[in-house]
């Protein structure tokens, strides 16, 4: 990712932007970021502390503000990608926690060699690996044992355990596995980590989930034999996703978390384990949106077209894969307040015909050079889209902050020649 200082700038309308930095643009508001983290804080108990986890989104400077302040949070990266986007951003590496179910004997290696230490492992596999290169750099690395719950308590969500997965130690299976954990040279086995869920519906259901996950976590200590001395509980903080709509606020989570620790970790609140929470889409969900062009209007057998210049390759998600998005959009300048609103199709550049936004958005007819702006896009944007299909040009991204283009960055992609030997 390249990153260039841009002239701070008075506010400027969407089509402004779009004139001065191009079209698709990402626009991130970090006033808003700062809000999140905040917010946030003030949810969970003051002991905790909060980790930032980069695949929503590793730009640098969302990171860097997330960092900064009395209230920082750490950095949980789970690729080198995302590790240099958090050292890049003045994140110290023995404070970061690299995660992941694939992590390789390379990216291991280029982790402690950068001063990583802690490390989320999945399986007695990953431990190894771990282990073996944390000897071959004469150093030992804090291993949390991430933990494949067997019950859950939420029934609604984005179950991550629970279930046969490639996530983490089956929990019914572990105490058995726990003489070979203890047989790997090179780690120190330092707590345990849990994600049980992702963009919980509601907040019943997540306290429930951190409460079944605490009472697991006290049951693995036991077994253990030894305290822990962090505990990652997770996430699973809700955010609107290219739709309208505010964070939802937390107000029970505090007092609900704070019971249940007493109950089964009662030296918590001296730090004995440290207990930490992680969140990506809550702290920068609602701090980017989407500016993108009409280039073409068409009717085709009743249904009205419309031709963006942002795709499935802008924003993916997961309509890549066959899932539209729940995309919600807010016609700008020309076509202001031009008529009824009428159906539109949204699709993107691209020559596939899953290149897909929407099927149903509603909006006044649209015309060629609309800007056309979705909301809540500051997680699980570019970098969770299909960016390099058909070889167009990334999106242009700036940050915002106090209303001022504080920055302006592009991502690059460079594709190297290699000579196979192939005749």
């Amino acid at each position: 990712m390249t990153v260039t200082e841009a002239e701070a700038t008075t506010a400027l309308t969407d089509a402004e932007l779009v004139a001065r930095y191009g079209s698709p643009l990402y626009v991130y508001d970090l006033d808003r970021v700062i809000a999140a983290r905040d917010n946030l804080r003030d949810a969970l108990p003051e002991q905790f502390t909060l980790f930032y986890s980069l695949k929503a989104n590793p730009h640098p400077g969302l990171v860097r503000a997330l960092g900064e302040g009395d209230r920082p949070c750490r950095a949980e990266v789970c690729s080198t990608g995302e590790l240099a986007s958090a050292l890049e951003a003045g994140h110290s590496a023995d404070r970061i926690l690299y995660s992941g179910p694939g992590k390789t004997a390379e990216e291991i290696s280029a982790a402690l060699t950068a001063g990583v230490r802690t490390f989320s492992v999945e399986s007695l596999g990953d431990l190894r690996r771990l282990g073996a290169r944390a000897v071959l750099h004469g150093t030992t690395a804090e291993a949390l044992i991430r933990v494949n719950s067997a019950a859950a308590a939420a029934t609604t969500s984005i179950r991550m355990t629970g279930t046969p997965s490639q996530f983490g130690f089956d929990a019914e299976g572990l105490s058995d596995q726990l003489p070979e954990i203890r047989a790997v040279q090179g780690i120190r086995v330092a707590g345990a980590h849990f994600f049980p869920l992702s963009n919980s519906k509601d907040e019943a259901s997540l306290i429930a989930e951190f409460q079944e996950t605490i009472r697991g976590a006290a049951r693995l200590e036991a077994e253990l034999g030894t305290p822990l001395r962090l505990l990652d509980i997770g996430g699973g903080f809700a955010a609107p996703y290219s739709v309208p709509g505010d964070r939802p606020v937390y107000g029970n989570l505090r007092a609900e978390l704070e019971r249940t620790l007493d109950e089964h970790f009662p030296r918590w609140r001296q730090g004995v384990p440290e207990i930490a929470c992680e969140s990506g889409r809550y702290l920068v969900g609602d701090s980017g949106r989407l500016l993108t062009t009409v280039t073409n209007v068409k009717q085709s057998r009743g249904r009205t077209f419309a031709v963006l210049d942002a795709g499935i390759n802008t924003l993916g998600g997961m309509a890549g894969l066959g899932r539209l998005l729940p995309l919600s959009v807010e016609p700008k300048a020309p076509s202001e307040g031009a008529g009824e609103e009428v159906v539109v199709t949204l699709a993107g550049p691209l020559c596939t015909p899953g290149d897909l936004l929407s099927r149903s958005a509603r909006m006044p007819l649209p015309q060629p050079g609309d800007v056309i702006a979705v909301p809540n896009v500051g997680a699980y944007g570019p970098t969770a889209s299909l960016l390099l299909f058909l070889g167009r040009p990334a999106p242009a991204e700036i940050l915002l902050r106090a209303g001022e283009v504080t920055s302006a960055s592009r991502l690059i992609s460079s594709r190297a020649e290699i000579d196979t030997g192939v005749q």
